[in-house]
Order: structure tokens, then sequence, then C-alpha cells
């Protein structure tokens, strides 16, 4: 968040705060005078005082209540619609107002903590890596130029001396295409930069693409290290079952929705299926047959592998909350896509469960899909982390 948009928003929500601690003893005041002396009595004897109280909260709270919502950016659209349904609704208007305050205010020393720490860190670079960083997505996903699939992640490392490319790959396709895809943008990288290698950080299938890159495609000499996050490097059963279980007129169906929706935004031949296929188990296992024992370290790739577990169907937004426990009862502890146990890939893995929250972590929190603060887990410092730590191993 820029400093002029964190400015307003600090300012805006002491503005609310002042609102609130003035409202509720004026409204004990007013009732009390009320009780003693009937509505007529207060009116006459403490108009004055009662109209200064009204305008200067009616001032306040305009100001405040729209320099946060145009500010802020965990509000969410629920909250800011619930906000101004129930304004004109005792007590269930103060209560929205408190939660409006409260996650306003918690927004605000976040961002300004992250704030500091960068500009306290900014002469150290971190992340300026070796190589640039290549970042590749997921299926069913592009990369944007007004909506980046990574959320406020690229920002955070850029901040911190990061060199980021985007894979520019179509959304879906089998893993052999969106490989050679990636193997094409890896060369356009080299020689725009004239670095010899990438350092790629791969989403959900992106993972897979990028490995069989790698492996079948010769890419291990142009690539420092791959780090998968949230890869179901063994599939998810859970797809094998509703492919296997689907009818087909359904599945083409719903095959030919998606495919028409991907061309709108860019792919130039979209395959559902073959997308779809790549990530069962039975898929996964016969991408690994062909891989084979292809020795990463020995080809100079450094390899590693992040997972994380949501706890309960209800810590992730629409589709993850609909199918954890289909997830759940096919592939075990999952992130409301991919099974834990699908996870591990590499030299060095890491398995995050937020242990302070409930909530845990989902598919959709890894890429900050949501753009959300969550309590126990820093999205963005966790990657200025591990970005930083290949920085350390040279690469």
């Amino acid at each position: 968040m820029n400093k002029k948009r964190l400015k307003r928003l600090g300012f805006g929500n002491k503005l609310l705060l002042v609102f609130a601690v003035i409202l509720i003893p004026a409204l004990v005041w007013i009732i009390g005078e009320i009780s003693k002396k009937g509505i007529k009595k207060t009116w006459s004897d403490n108009y004055k005082s009662i109209l200064l109280i009204y305008f200067f909260e009616l001032i306040i709270f305009w100001i405040g209540i729209i320099l946060v919502y145009l500010s802020s950016r965990q509000l969410g659209f629920k909250l800011r619609l619930i906000g101004f349904l129930v304004g004109l609704i005792p007590i269930l208007n103060l209560i929205a107002l408190l939660k409006i305050i409260s996650v306003t205010g918690r927004e605000y020393r976040v961002e300004k903590a992250k704030n500091k720490l960068n500009e306290r860190r900014a002469s150290e670079k971190i992340c300026k890596t070796k190589y640039p960083l290549l970042m590749v997505h997921g299926v069913f996903f592009r990369d944007f130029k007004h909506f980046n699939y990574w959320g406020r992640i690229p920002d955070e490392l850029e901040k911190n001396g990061a060199s980021i490319f985007y894979g520019n790959h179509q959304s879906a396709l089998a893993v052999a295409g969106s490989a050679e895809e990636l193997a094409r943008r890896i060369k356009e990288i080299l020689k725009e930069t004239g670095c010899e290698k990438v350092n790629v950080i791969a989403h959900s299938k992106g993972g897979l693409d990028t490995k069989y890159a790698i492996a079948i495609l010769g890419m291990g000499d142009y690539v420092a290290s791959l780090t998968t996050i949230n890869t179901p490097h063994r599939g998810c059963e859970f797809a094998d079952y509703l492919l296997d279980k689907a009818p087909v007129s359904l599945r083409d169906k719903v095959a030919s929705g998606y495919n028409a929706a991907l061309k709108a935004v860019g792919d130039e031949n979209p395959s559902f299926i073959d997308a779809v296929t790549d990530l069962t188990a039975s898929g996964c296992k016969k991408i690994n047959e062909e891989i084979g024992e292809f020795d990463f370290k020995s080809h100079g790739v450094y390899t590693q592998s992040v997972g994380s577990w949501m706890k309960k169907a209800t810590s992730g937004a629409f589709p993850l909350n609909m199918s954890y426990h289909l997830v759940k009862y096919f592939d075990g502890p999952n992130d409301g896509l991919v099974g834990e146990k699908s996870f591990e890939f590499g030299e060095k893995y890491t398995f995050l469960e937020n242990k302070k929250n409930k909530r845990g972590i989902s598919h959709g929190d890894m890429i900050d899909l949501n753009r959300e603060n969550i309590d126990g887990f820093d999205v963005r410092e966790f990657y200025v982390q591990l970005v930083s730590d290949l920085r350390k191993r040279g690469m």
C-alpha cells in the first residue's frame, strides 16, 4: 500500500474511533437525561449541546467512513455492503462500525510496519538474486497486466531488489504443451537479460510444467533453482474420481464452456480435459514415469517444495470451500485442491500449518489470491525470505 493511501486509511480509522468513543457516552448521557426529565425538558435544557454533538459526530463519521471505504484493501465487498445495509439499524450499525474499525485499524498497523521494515532493509536488497525470478502460474489462470496472479507478492519482492518475469503461457494445456511454452519463455528471458539462468517459482500445475521442461526439454542448463508451491507432484485422486464418474456429456459440456472462456481471455488452443487429466493421480504417475530418475541436482538445479494445510472448508473462498471435503475424502489433509501427501519434492520441503490461526492456509492464500492479511501467516514476507534464501545460496 502506498504511503498516501495508508495515511488516508489511518486518518479515517482514527476519525471512526473518535466517533465511536464519543457516541457511546453521549447516548448514555442523553438517555439518562430523558429518563429523569423527559424528552421535551431534555431538549430545551440541552439542545445546543445535543446539536453540537450531532453535527460534530456527523462530520467525523462521514469523513472517516469515506476515507476507509476508499483506502482499505481488507474491508472487502461483503463488509462494505453490510455497513451500508445496517447503517440505519440501531445496535447492528454499531456492531458493523466496530468491525470496520477493527479491520481497518489492523490493516493500517500491518501496512505501516511493513513499510518501515522495507525502508529499513532497502539498502540490503535481500531479494536481489544472481539470476532473475521467473514466476509460473497454475492452471486456468493467465498473467494479466492489471490483475497479478501473485497478488501483492511481486511488488514486495521488487521492493527488496528482485528482478521478476512471468511465464506468459496459456492457462490450460497438457503438461507437455505448457512445458514447451515455458521452455521458449526461459530462452526469451535469457536473451533479454543476458543472464545464464533463471530461478523459477511455480504454483500448482506450474510446478509440473516447469519440472517437465527441465527434465524432458533440456532446460536444466538454464534453470538455477525450481521452487514449487502447492504443486500436486503425485496428482489428485479426487480428480481421477470426477473424470471417471462424470457423464461424458457433462464432462464435454464443462470442458467446452471452459475452453470458450479461456479463448476469450487470450488462450489460442486451450484444452480443459488435457490439463485436468495431467493433474490426476494417474496422469501424474505417467508424467513421473516419463521423467524417471532424472537427477536435478547433478544438472545444477536446486529443487525445493512448499505445501500448506487448510484446516476447514470455511477457511477458503469459492470454490475451495466446495472442494475441500471431496479432496479430504480422497487425498486427506489438503489446501482445498491438493492433498498434503502430494506436495513434497526436491532437496527441501516446507509444510505450512499456521498454528496461530484456525483457518489454515489455502491453495489460493499461497499466491495472495484474495490480497488478505492473514493472522499468523504473512505471505509477502514468506516469499521475501524464500527468495532471500536463494540469494544466500548464490542463485
